[in-house]
Formats: structure tokens, C-alpha cells, sequence
């Protein structure tokens, strides 16, 4: 027999192996992947999906709950059949990272470190609050002063790295972020915070940003005093791309500023935020916005400049404004936000549209809210899920309670939405079980 005719041969015997490993393939990697905090690398919240659930209750529409072993606040992510949450267990002083199938929620590993040192936060803000991060090989998550650490999709310790104690009376919760080979991560808020660019292989530093220092001169938050001298952010960094380049922008106390995300470089930088910053920037229409906390300054900033951009390319500043914890979402050239009441106001102007409570919706917010086509989702400390319309006329579609408190934000994976209540993992879904679930998978 030729070659060529043993090749053809060869070819012909495993095209049936080779089709059904593509069809496994395909059949999972149709179900989109919520890879980080805010769905991505832009923070921006923003679904492609859009037959996501509108209707659910602690019976109905549940695919599946599963007990956590402690408090978290902690949103999860999402790869394929896995389901990511970091988990702080207190009465081992372990910090952990648990991984679930997706298909029904069991528990496939947990891994971790122990830390048996004292760390500062606040009662309502328990030990790994940060989100993980994947790139479908490997899993990055920070656990505060415990350090970062890597695990491969199996469990696999990988890499740690202690950047050192944090120590701040309000705890900490930003996540980190994967730009190509690199862990971007915000290592704070303490004293000596720093945002750093991390080796997502080796953990191995490639950029170090110290954050400025402030000791309350040039303040242009409009109620010096009022924070008792607390100053921090617990703002995720996020990467956007404007013009020819890509920026990484990182709201840090009284300031935004963007950097060269593969080497630290810093681009540009705006003043007028306020000493406590609690959400991430949002970007659309070439426009950073940011928001304080608690009455703090809003602002808009153009981006692609350079240095000090505060008199050029600010578009508009707010001073005892209306920010909150949550982060929101930018549709069609409108802001939603939500400090208490929801409020919907113009991107380019900063002026309020509308200003509304919610019905029937308890309590207020720390979660981050999600926009899938025109739906905006909200979730409640109290437990309820808000569905209100991307609109410039206010419309509340629908308030779904399952009843456990939670400062947890929302993944979605393939119509699905993934949700941390105070201690327990959600699976809310209208769909049938996929009973092939298991095929060729874990």
C-alpha cells in the first residue's frame, strides 16, 4: 500500500472519533464563558446573551442551590462546566477558592492557604471578597493579605505570591484582571496600595504602580472632614481600547488614571473624585466615567489624551454627588446607576433623566448591575434581583426574591445566572437539565 493511500485509510478510521470530539467541543464551548468580575476584561456588565431568565422564586426556576461552609460576598465566574467562587473559611483560617459543576453544583475541589495572622475589614465585607479570574487553563484569585494565587483548571497549585499585609478598617475587594500573559491587580487599599501587572504563568512582577500618597491639600471633594480621614478604593482596574491603543484605567483615591497596561507607563491622569471610591469605571463613546462614594464627586473624561488631562478632557465634574457602591452599566449613550434609588442620566452631559425607587424592591445595594439587550439587572442586599428597562422612560419589569441577604453581583453562562447569596450558590435557569451534561466532560 502507498503512502498516500495509508494516510487516506488512517484518515478514514478516525474521522468518526475525530467528528464526535469536535461535536463535545462545540457543544461546549457554545455556552458563553463569564471569565471575571463584570463578564471581562472592560468591566463593562454589558450580556450578549438575551434569553435570560425574567421570573424566578426560592421554588421555581431553580436549577440547583448549594450551602457554602462561610459568608462571602464574592461573585462568581464561570468557564465551561466550572463554577468559580472564593470562599474565606474563618474557623481554619483558610482562604479558599471552590470549584462547582455547573451542571448540577457539586463540589469538584477546593484549594487555598492558610492565614492565621490578623487582617482588618469590616463585618459586612467578610475575607475573600474579590472575584476570581480564568483564562480556561488557569485560575487567578486574590485573597487579600494572604496573598494571589494561580491554580490550574484541575486544582493544581501553580503559583503564590505575597505582596504583603493589608490593612485597611473596611477590608478590601478588588479583583484582579488578565490582559494577554499578564494578572493586573490592585493590591489595596492600605498603606503603601499599589496596582501591579503580574506574570499569569510564573507570578512574577512586570510592572509596579505605588499609589500616590494624599494628606488633604488640593482636596476637590467639597466635604473635607466628613470621611473621619478614611481614604481608600475598592475599584477594580478595567482595560478599554480607544483610538490605537489599549488603556488600563484605575480610579484611585481623588483621581482616574490610565496606564500602558503591558508596561505601566502612565497616559494620562484626572482630578476630582473624592477620597472614598467604591465602584469601577465604566467606558462607551470614547467616555471614562467614575463615581464616589458615599456623596461623593462623579466625573466623565474623555480618553486617549495625556498627563494631566483634568482641564482638558473632563467633560463634566459633579461635586456631593449621587455615586454609590454598586457599578453600572452605559447603554446608548445613558448611565445607569444605582446609590439607593435607581438613576438614569445623559453620558455625555451628566444631567439626570430620571430618578426612581423601586417597587416592591427591599433594602439598598453594594452589587453591580448587568445589561442584556435592554434588561438591567439589580441585585438587593435583601436578596431581591431588580429587572428594569435600559430606557430614557423609567419601566420596572420585575423584582424576584430569594429571600438571603447578599452584596454579591450576577454571572452569566448560556441563559443562566449565577448568583452568591449571603451563604449559599445560586443556579437560576428556565431551561430543561442537559442530561448529556456529563458526556466526554468531568
Amino acid at each position: 500500500m502507498n503512502c498516500s493511500r495509508r494516510i487516506a485509510l488512517h484518515y478514514f478510521i478516525a474521522l468518526p472519533a475525530l467528528l464526535a470530539l469536535f461535536a463535545c467541543n462545540v457543544r461546549y464551548s457554545t455556552a458563553a464563558n463569564w471569565p471575571a468580575w463584570r463578564g471581562g476584561t472592560d468591566g463593562s456588565g454589558i450580556v450578549s446573551e438575551r434569553n435570560l431568565p425574567l421570573q424566578w422564586s426560592v421554588t421555581n426556576n431553580i436549577r440547583w442551590r448549594i450551602n457554602l461552609p462561610g459568608p462571602g460576598n464574592s461573585t462568581p465566574i464561570v468557564w465551561g462546566n466550572r463554577v468559580f467562587v472564593a470562599q474565606a473559611i474563618e474557623t481554619e483560617n483558610r482562604r479558599t477558592l471552590m470549584c462547582f459543576h455547573r451542571a448540577d453544583g457539586r463540589l469538584l475541589w477546593q484549594n487555598g492557604v492558610v492565614y492565621d495572622r490578623q487582617e482588618n475589614s469590616h463585618k459586612s465585607n467578610p475575607f475573600c471578597s474579590a472575584s476570581p479570574v480564568t483564562d480556561g487553563e488557569r485560575v487567578i484569585v486574590s485573597f487579600g493579605s494572604a496573598g494571589v494565587a494561580c491554580y490550574n483548571i484541575d486544582g493544581q497549585q501553580l503559583w503564590h505570591r505575597d505582596l504583603g499585609k493589608l490593612d485597611h478598617i473596611w477590608g478590601n475587594a478588588s479583583s484582579p484582571i488578565l490582559h494577554g500573559d499578564l494578572c493586573i491587580h490592585y493590591h489595596g487599599p492600605s498603606k503603601g496600595s499599589f496596582l501591579t501587572a503580574l506574570d499569569k504563568r510564573t507570578g512574577k512582577t512586570v510592572w509596579k504602580f505605588d499609589e500616590p500618597t494624599w494628606n488633604g491639600q488640593g482636596r476637590t471633594d467639597g466635604f473635607a472632614g466628613q470621611t473621619n480621614g478614611v481614604i481608600g478604593t475598592w475599584s477594580t482596574p478595567i482595560v478599554i481600547h480607544t483610538g490605537d491603543r489599549d488603556e488600563l484605567i484605575m480610579t484611585f483615591p481623588m483621581e482616574v488614571r490610565s496606564f500602558d497596561p503591558m508596561t505601566g507607563r502612565e497616559l494620562w491622569k484626572c482630578g476630582g473624585l473624592n477620597p472614598l471610591h467604591y465602584d469601577s469605571a465604566i467606558f462607551a463613546e470614547g467616555i471614562v466615567v467614575a463615581m464616589g462614594g458615599y456623596k461623593g464627586n462623579s466625573l466623565a473624561v474623555r480618553a486617549g489624551g495625556q498627563a494631566d488631562v483634568t482641564n482638558t478632557h473632563r467633560i463634566w465634574h459633579q461635586v456631593v454627588a449621587k455615586g454609590g457602591i454598586g457599578t453600572g452599566v452605559i447603554k446608548d449613550g445613558y448611565v445607569y446607576f444605582a446609590p439607593g434609588p435607581v438613576i438614569c442620566m445623559e453620558l455625555k452631559t451628566g444631567q439626570t433623566v430620571w430618578e426612581k425607587r423601586l417597587d416592591r424592591a427591599k433594602g439598598g445595594t453594594w452589587s453591580s448591575m448587568i445589561l442584556a439587550g435592554d434588561h438591567i439587572y439589580l441585585p438587593m442586599q435583601s436578596g431581591d434581583i431588580a429587572i428594569i428597562k435600559a430606557s430614557p422612560t423609567f419601566e420596572q419589569i420585575a423584582i424576584n426574591s430569594l429571600k438571603e441577604s447578599s452584596n454579591s453581583s450576577i454571572a452569566v453562562s448560556d441563559g443562566e445566572l449565577f448568583f452568591r447569596t449571603k451563604q449559599t450558590l445560586w443556579c437560576i435557569s428556565t431551561a430543561k437539565p442537559d442530561t448529556t451534561a456529563n458526556a466526554g466532560g468531568l
